[in-house]
């Protein structure tokens, strides 16, 4: 018997609510409604659409990243094309390919643009619940902004879409918020931590050493609780901001508190990539153990120019779908019902065309009706239309379409009677088919 082939570990299948999984990963119709909350969201804030390749060329991420980022140093899939030599890796973020796409298209040329995009990324880490191999994020990027009004209204929708999904802020997932200032400023604070960290040398583990020339201040950000106190009195980058960096932060926090959106200024708080400069911001939850971030972001203004691009400013976020859809799993908050509103039971093949007609003119009207197709008798028929979760069951029996209507039977409330309607005007009663009930 040949062996069965099965996914990659860390790379999981996103299936359909009716194929029983042994996991607990969230199903399609949860996808498709995340999905489209975050269309219709997007769509009210005025961002548009972009598709990148998921491979690029592998220094755009070196180049971008940082080539002693974690992300760079061990996660990346990377591989030589074996037609032409290039070096090429799957897609471990999406902000660096969305400013790579806008340079070698000159897209900023007409002005600044708000972009979003959705897929598949991939880290060579781990997997663990909320963190696997391949991964999916929301991505949203404000290209060719400078001012601090657009960092506060990417916050902003960040909140819209946790009260689409029911998150409740404060309760569910809360905001921090810090600045980086700009890279003179970072680089008084850097040789301040590399001072500081080389005077408690005897304290720091094998990470921090190799990161204390190289990266010190991803040394802030270390998970080791026996560091915890060291970083904790390390020299803050507050403390080196200038007028400027200061009033661009202040005025970001000027606009939340206008909006009524509480956060927690977080001086520890820094981003895994180099680009960074001034605003960043993490959205948390303590519902998810150790992944307690489900959204990053922050604003990138050298980016564009170390891509190859004019110097223009920038600002976006990341967001974890699989860690987020989690969360909303494990809080139990109510989701739409991804059920059909209608199922079909024919109770003959000779039936199928009359009761096809039928079926279209409903869908025509909106409505979504599954036809059960390969025949049975009806009593499996009916069960199947009680698993799908439909509201009604269409009986489209030999006695109903002689007489030129079809049974409409609500398998939600055994209350209710049994009615029928015409099946040459199904059109003017589709919408019966939304409430609770069939009307009598």
């Amino acid at each position: 018997m040949t062996d069965v082939l099965k996914a990659i570990k860390g790379m999981n299948d996103i299936l359909p609510g009716s194929v029983p999984r042994k996991d607990k990963l969230p199903d399609s119709a949860l996808w498709l409604w995340f999905e489209n909350t975050v269309r219709s969201v997007l769509a009210r804030y005025g961002y548009q659409y972009i598709v990148t390749p998921v491979v690029e060329p592998t220094a755009l991420f070196v180049r971008g990243l940082g080539e002693v980022t974690d992300i760079v140093e061990k996660e990346m899939y990377s591989f030589t094309d074996a037609m032409n030599g290039d070096k090429l890796t799957l897609r471990p973020e999406a902000t660096a390919g969305i400013v790579r796409a806008m340079v070698e298209h000159n897209a900023l040329y007409n002005g600044p643009l708000r972009l979003w995009t959705l897929g598949a990324m991939f880290r060579h880490e781990r997997p663990q619940k909320g963190r696997y191999r391949q991964f999916h994020q929301l991505d949203v990027e404000a290209l060719g902004f400078a001012g601090p009004d657009v960092d506060a209204e990417l916050i902003l929708l960040v909140r819209r879409l946790w009260q689409e999904l029911g998150l409740v802020e404060g309760q569910h997932v809360r905001l921090e918020l810090n600045s980086l200032g700009q890279p003179a400023e970072r680089a008084a604070h850097r040789a301040a931590l590399v001072a500081y960290f080389e005077a408690h040398a005897d304290q720091l583990d094998e990470d921090a050493r190799r990161r204390l020339h190289s990266n010190p201040l991803r040394i802030l950000d270390t998970k080791n609780p026996a560091m915890q106190a060291l970083v904790d009195a390390a020299p803050q980058l507050m403390d080196h901001l200038g007028p400027e960096s200061l009033a661009h932060f202040n005025a970001v926090r000027a606009a939340l508190d206008a909006a009524g959106l509480a956060y927690r200024v977080n001086p520890r708080l820094v981003r895994g990539m180099d680009y960074y400069n001034l605003t960043v911001f993490e959205w948390i939850t303590d519902q998810l153990g150790s992944q307690g971030t489900v959204c990053g972001g922050g604003r990138y203004d050298g980016l564009i120019e170390q891509l190859g691009g004019k110097p223009a400013p920038a600002v976006g976020f990341g967001l974890g779908i699989e860690r987020l859809l989690l969360l909303i799993q494990e809080l139990g908050l109510p989701v739409p019902d991804a059920a059909p509103h209608a199922y079909a039971v024919i109770a003959d093949a000779a039936l199928v065309p009359q009761a096809m007609r039928v079926l279209e003119a409903l869908r025509s009207a909106g409505l979504s009706v599954q036809m059960h197709a390969g025949g049975g008798s009806l009593k499996s028929q009916f069960k199947k239309a009680d698993g799908s979760g439909a509201r009604y069951a269409l009986v489209f029996g030999g006695d109903e379409v002689a007489r030129g209507v079809v049974g409409v039977k609500a398998l939600r409330d055994a209350s209710l009677a049994q009615v029928e309607r015409p099946l040459a005007d199904a059109a003017a009663w589709a919408a019966t088919l939304h409430g609770a009930a069939p009307d009598a």
